[in-house]
């Protein structure tokens, strides 16, 4: 195969040499300086951040690869990216606090930078090596910023059982991958896209394990086992990092991997989206009725909302990439304010974490309340918040591609999980107060303010991310 030099061209993954080097560089500043750089390493991290999404939005136009194909940059990734770096950048201000009284470990940052470039290359990827490795990357950084508090034991027994899950469905995404090259000839995924139109039944075993360790990234039943305890013990900014611009790439690549590299066989690999999403509605729905701590009840709900998204995926069709698109936007943002509140939610410098202790809160923090009320409305899908859009893109798409049963299931499941949402509500402004809360740190106060105009406001003028959702979904068909 005779490739140019063109093929080769840097200028589509400079964001991503920007953060890497960037991380290196801050890594060798804080081994030099030692732990009492931690604020300066996060406050540049962040600002690092920033940097990378200005070149992300503004080096490249239209579509671009690279590395003979391996590595995509059109509007797709671009949206996707940036929705990622907002995640990471959001929970690393989210992080300050945590930093400053429990763990002052410089690393933090950098694990946190060092796994949002292996998202981005996820995003980006045209083959399957390129996933892997953007997998890899992703996750590995994740596993140790798990258990990085490490005088505690749910933190490391969060991070110990991350690895060993994430491990093991790297290994079945691995195999998969292996399946689909033997039978394909090829790891790019148009070159699977023009050699699997036929239904090889090597190549559906392939697909089979190849989403199911995808499966285990966004979190879908039933590779979902790891979530709520490492939701509950990983440090409560690490959560909501987890929460947000993982799930973004992983969402990602799911979505690039079904509608480029198996256009031909739909039908087949529809059938498993359809079983995960039903599967993970319900259970994201009943159980966690029963949840008591926070934490825990956010690993259910992000389960379920996993679920929801992937009823977009299901449709198979550009309107139903743009709803999926439309959805985890609005998931990162309602997910980030409600993660915003949880850290917020102090007495006498404590953490609470337990849903009774938000009794009266209503009475002693009022707008506090009133804010977080309509994050858990706009969570429930309750219109006219930003949460009852995000389900009616991906129900609309879904009923368009004939796919009425699952759509009236994913309303089922939706009422059912509007009851714990609103129990957090009645605890709030129907129960006793337990006393007065600690004052909010200024950025978690900024990025639940912001969250939550987003979601009570998006109905007045949603065009703007609706738009950026169809150009990208445009862009992969």
């Amino acid at each position: 195969m005779n490739l140019g030099i063109a093929d080769y061209s840097l200028l589509p993954v400079l964001p991503e040499i920007v953060l890497a080097v960037g991380a290196m560089l801050l890594l060798m500043l804080g081994a030099y300086r030692g732990e009492g750089t931690t604020p300066v390493v996060t406050a540049l991290a962040v600002l690092l951040l920033v940097v990378t999404g200005v070149l992300e939005l503004t080096l490249t136009k239209g579509k671009v690869t690279t590395f003979g194909g391996s590595f995509i940059v059109d509007d797709y990734a671009r949206f996707l990216k940036i929705l990622a770096l907002i995640g990471s950048g959001t929970a690393l201000i989210l992080s300050r606090g945590y930093l400053a009284s429990q763990a002052k470990i410089f690393e933090y940052a950098i694990l946190f930078m060092l796994s949002t470039v292996g998202m981005m290359v996820l995003i980006s990827a045209g083959d399957l090596i390129t996933l892997y490795l953007g997998l890899e990357l992703m996750s590995l950084a994740l596993y140790v910023v798990a258990a990085s508090h490490r005088d505690d034991v749910k933190s490391t027994e969060a991070g110990l059982k991350y690895f060993v899950l994430g491990a093991l469905s790297s290994g079945m995404l691995l195999y998969g991958a292996s399946l689909i090259y033997g039978f394909t000839g090829t790891v790019a995924f148009t070159g699977i896209a023009a050699a699997a139109k036929g239904g090889n039944l090597g190549v559906l075993f392939g697909v089979v394990f190849l989403l199911a360790g995808l499966c285990f990234k966004v979190s879908a039943v039933p590779f979902h086992m790891w979530t709520p305890d490492v939701y509950e013990g990983a440090p409560t900014p690490v959560t909501a990092f987890f929460a947000s611009a993982p799930k973004v790439a992983a969402l990602a690549v799911f979505t690039r991997v079904a509608l480029t590299a198996f256009p031909g066989i739909v039908p087949e690999w529809q059938q498993i989206i359809v079983f995960v999403s039903i599967a993970s509605m319900a259970l994201g729905s009943f159980a966690a009725i029963g949840q008591k701590n926070i934490k825990r009840l956010m690993a259910y709900s992000s389960i379920g909302h996993m679920g929801f998204a992937l009823v977009g995926l299901a449709a198979g069709t550009q309107q139903g990439a743009q709803g999926v698109l439309v959805y985890i936007a609005i998931y990162v943002a309602m997910t980030l304010g409600t993660f915003a509140f949880i850290l917020a939610m102090k007495r006498n410098g404590q953490a609470v974490e337990t849903i009774g202790d938000f009794a009266g809160l209503s009475r002693t923090n009022p707008v506090m309340a009133f804010v977080f009320a309509m994050l858990l409305f706009s969570l429930a899908g309750v219109p006219p918040l930003a949460g009852f859009f995000a389900k009616f893109y991906v129900f609309l798409a879904a009923i368009k591609a004939g796919l009425f049963t699952l759509s009236v299931i994913g309303v089922l499941t939706s009422v059912v999980g509007a009851f714990y949402y609103l129990s957090i509500v009645k605890v709030m402004y129907f129960d006793e107060p337990k006393g007065q809360v600690d004052p909010v740190r200024i950025e978690l106060r900024t990025v639940l303010a912001i969250a939550g105009v987003f979601n009570i406001l998006f109905f007045v003028y949603p065009a703007p991310l609706v738009n950026a959702a169809t150009l990208a979904a445009k862009s992969l068909f």
